[in-house]
């Protein structure tokens, strides 16, 4: 069949690439002039396969005034003239349940793990170059409660085969030596040794070139879909309308307004995210692991000669630009955890928006609205770790192969 994949990102090239593995045609058309420059330029670098816990959590609720009103907070919340920014909180809020949580968890976990054996079982795919490394992640606490939690929290997953475990703070150092400049604030971690980190930028781009004669059409604007009756004719364009048999959205945040024009209502907000990616100097104790710090919220990812800093999620609409006092809280938490690790005043700093659903679940499949239009959309924070297995599981549906319930709009 003739597809276009609306959307260059990870989680559209993957689709793209997974789509051509059936012998289909595949056209990627994005406004952007080159792939994975949205969400997947400068993300955490985390693949966080055991990680997988969305932020509408129950615990959210006892953190809410914080959350709100704190300018230091992790989340920052902005009002606007949006009423479906209101909704979409209202929606976050009502999805912060114990049940809730816990099937998200279960879904986003198997599909973390669906994506984790496409990319190991793949030759192709291990041959990109995008500083992928295999060391695990350690997550370390400064809070005994939060500690016990993360325990509490490990052991139940460890019921369902996640290879999680607590680890007191000796080793912890063991681990990873350069958390020593903050070994008297640690009160223990969990490691998880399968997860992994890379560079999503690198890795689009490398699995574009895996397309072989497929058409890449980049510096094209995207205005929405043509519609005959509950089928999508095309793909109108700033170049005019594009034809074929199959359309898939994978376009991030830009995913519900195009949604509209197919009489969709995706319930997907950009949750703004801030990273700092600094050259590590020579003989520097930059860490090897991926780390992330559970009370200043924040993750770091090696990439190569290069130590990348992400956190934040600002409710603050379409706003791209980089908010100094936000990235300054960042850079602060850095110079405290790895002061000597990387030359953090030579950062490259990035802002990005996470295309986000109320429950932290991403919308995958057969639209309601349009029979010949497949959904892969509102991954969140979790693009990079989930693009492969949702990948798969739209190339299933296509092919008429039994696909996971859970993920329908």
């Amino acid at each position: 069949m003739d597809i276009i994949v609306i959307g260059a990102g990870v989680v559209g090239i993957s689709c793209a690439w997974r789509l051509v593995q059936d012998g289909h045609r595949v056209s990627v058309i994005d406004s952007a002039k080159a792939v994975g420059n949205g969400a997947s330029f400068s993300n955490g670098g985390q693949l966080s396969y055991s990680y997988v816990a969305p932020l509408a959590d129950p615990s959210v609720w006892g953190q809410l005034p914080k959350l709100l009103t704190d300018p230091a907070s992790p989340v920052q919340f902005r009002p606007g003239f949006d009423p479906f920014q209101y909704r979409w909180l209202m929606q976050f809020l009502a999805a912060c349940t114990p049940e809730r949580a816990r099937r998200t968890i279960d879904l986003l976990g198997s599909l973390a793990e669906r994506s984790k054996r496409i990319l190991h079982d793949s030759a192709s795919l291990r041959e990109i170059d995008f500083n992928w490394t295999q060391t695990g992640k350690l997550v370390v606490y400064s809070s005994e409660k939060s500690y016990s939690a993360a325990r509490r929290y490990a052991e139940q997953q460890a019921q369902s085969g996640t290879d999680k475990r607590a680890v007191p703070v000796a080793e912890c150092l063991a681990l990873e030596p350069a958390l020593a400049a903050i070994a008297d604030r640690l009160v223990g971690g969990l490691f998880s040794p399968g997860d992994e980190a890379g560079d999503a930028h690198l890795f689009t781009k490398g699995m574009a070139g895996l397309l072989g004669e497929n058409a890449l059409m980049l510096d094209t604007e995207v205005r929405g879909f043509v519609r005959e009756g509950r089928t999508i004719k095309a793909v109108r364009t700033g170049r005019g309308d594009f034809e074929a048999d199959i359309f898939v959205l994978a376009a991030g945040v830009a995913s519900r307004a195009l949604g509209q024009s197919a009489g969709l209502d995706l319930p997907i907000y950009p949750l703004k995210g801030y990273s700092a990616t600094a050259p590590i100097p020579a003989a520097a104790p930059a860490p090897s692991v991926s780390i992330t710090d559970a009370a200043r919220k924040v993750v770091y990812a090696r990439l190569g000669a290069t130590l990348r800093l992400a956190g934040a999620a600002d409710l603050v609409g379409h706003d791209l630009g980089i908010d100094q006092r936000r990235i300054g809280q960042l850079l602060s938490d850095a110079r405290h955890d790895f002061p000597d690790a990387a030359d953090w005043q030579n950062a490259l700093l990035w802002a990005g928006q996470r295309p986000a659903t109320p429950t932290g679940l991403p919308i995958l499949g057969r639209s309601r609205s349009a029979e010949n239009l497949l959904l892969n959309v509102g991954h969140g924070a979790l693009g990079f770790t989930l693009a492969l297995g949702s990948a798969e599981r739209i190339a299933d549906e296509l092919a008429g192969r039994r696909v996971p319930a859970g993920f329908a709009l």
